[in-house]
């Protein structure tokens, strides 16, 4: 039996929670460092996901990015790099705590960079934004939400590096999502409100993403986490 609303909202909390320790252990364990291959961080953070939690899926492929490969978009797959003494680098994990999804991602600086250190800051302050905005305005569909967020990025002088800003996420597998339904997504397609069922008549959740880039400069940063709870 499905479960009721407050149970889903609770363990969707509970399932980001448990994404916001895995990332404190990445930093205290110093995991995102220089000489280490971008594949080989990508699966210690599994092992360390599956050593605290005992998990062992994750409902979207795993990433860790660096240099260059920040400006890819999620379907891009960018050959493995090795991180550098001076480099930027994101993850991006969709752990399954008990069948529920997680989706999380923040940025890591390494070395003394200004502008890499100045996105890194702003990325975190473009979502509360964004999300302060969704709060505000009960009818805001997707392309608004896009707009804006697209906006605030501009604002502090940086690019969306892609073509949506955030998806559903719910029970895994959750509502199956692809490139062609747009309404599953915060991108310029959707102009459905974001408040809404889902076929199942099960309230919407959302996600969130923050990718800024700097073309010019070559790198970019990553930030998400959910937009409809917390």
């Amino acid at each position: 039996m499905a479960d009721d609303e407050l149970t889903r909202a609770a363990r969707l909390l509970d399932a980001q929670a448990k994404a916001v320790r895995l990332f404190a252990e990445i930093e205290e364990r110093g995991l995102v460092a220089p000489g280490q291959g971008e594949r080989a961080v990508s699966d210690r953070v599994r092992d360390l996901a599956n050593e605290l939690f005992g998990t062992t899926r994750h409902w979207h492929k795993r990433i860790v990015r660096s240099g260059p490969n920040t400006l890819m978009p999620y379907r891009e797959n960018p050959p493995d790099r090795v991180i550098g003494t001076d480099d930027i680098v994101f993850a991006d994990f969709g752990p399954i705590f008990e069948e529920y999804e997680a989706d999380f991602g923040r940025t890591f600086v390494l070395g003394g960079d200004p502008v890499k250190r100045r996105l890194r800051d702003d990325l975190p302050k473009v979502f509360a934004a964004g999300k302060r905005f969704f709060e505000e305005h009960p009818d805001i569909t997707g392309k608004e939400l896009y707009a804006e967020v697209e906006r605030l990025a501009a604002d502090r002088g940086w690019e969306l590096g892609g073509w949506h800003a955030g998806h559903l996420v719910g029970e895994f597998p959750h509502e199956r999502i692809d490139g062609a339904d747009t309404e599953s997504y915060i991108t310029p397609a959707n102009a459905t409100p974001l408040r809404r069922t889902d076929r199942s008549g099960r309230r919407c959740h959302w996600i969130l993403e923050i990718h800024l880039v700097d073309r010019g400069r070559e790198f970019g940063g990553f930030h998400e986490e959910l937009l409809t709870l917390g």
